[in-house]
């Protein structure tokens, strides 16, 4: 009965899969605003700790806290390719539906496929874009992809790799003049007396709360 059913359903025209797939392309679009809006409050959080780790001398922690942001940094960079890349497919899917009005069908669209292909490399967008391809690929837009997806952990290494010089700038930025004199501020912690009980547990407390932020950072990015 039910294929039945599936064979007298009428199939969706242009017109409807076009306003079905731009729907859902622009909450894809609010979905990234929301995830930078989150990375770029937590941000605010790193670049604090970043301050109070130079006061403490602690160029360590610093340092790998301006790692944590030159990461986020890139992920809201390739967040903003994403939803500009998806603008673009709503925006090219629209100017094919004036070709199908002519045609009675969606045309094959080599930029649409190219976008999809793209997107469907990018971790956070690679399922909703999996979808898509298949629903395209049936309604004709694009043809049906086979090994196009490039290893993600590959892909992403590359993507990650922070240089000193990117995160020297953020020290600097960020912590100012004792960032600047990195070398300096290190050769005086380790000539510091050694540690009181104090000392130890405030910097373990010191750590754990570097840490938790690292992990929220961490969280909001992927």
């Amino acid at each position: 009965m039910e294929k039945v059913m599936n064979i007298l359903k009428p199939k969706p025209n242009p017109q409807q899969l076009l306003r079905d797939w731009q729907r859902r392309l622009r909450q894809e679009c609010r979905n990234i605003e929301r995830q930078i809006r989150d990375i770029q409050r937590e941000e605010k959080n790193v670049q604090k700790a970043i301050k109070e780790a130079a006061k403490r001398n602690d160029m360590g922690s610093a340092k790998a806290l301006a790692k944590e942001l030159v990461r986020s940094r890139k992920t809201v960079n390739r967040l903003y390719e994403n939803k500009a890349q998806l603008n673009s497919i709503s925006m090219h899917l629209g100017e094919s539906v004036a070709v199908a009005r002519t045609v009675g069908h969606l045309s094959k669209s080599a930029e649409v496929m190219k976008m999809v292909n793209n997107l469907m490399k990018a971790p956070q967008m690679a399922v909703t874009m999996q979808e898509f391809s298949k629903e395209m690929t049936k309604a004709g837009v694009i043809e049906e992809m086979v090994n196009e997806a490039v290893d993600d952990a590959l892909d992403s290494e590359d993507i990650e790799e922070e240089t000193e010089e990117e995160i020297d700038k953020v020290l600097t930025a960020i912590a100012g003049e004792t960032a600047a004199q990195l070398p300096e501020a290190v050769r005086k912690q380790k000539l510091k007396q050694p540690a009181t009980s104090e000392d130890v547990e405030e910097n373990v407390d010191d750590e754990e709360e570097m840490e938790e932020i690292r992990a929220r950072l961490a969280r909001v990015r992927s």
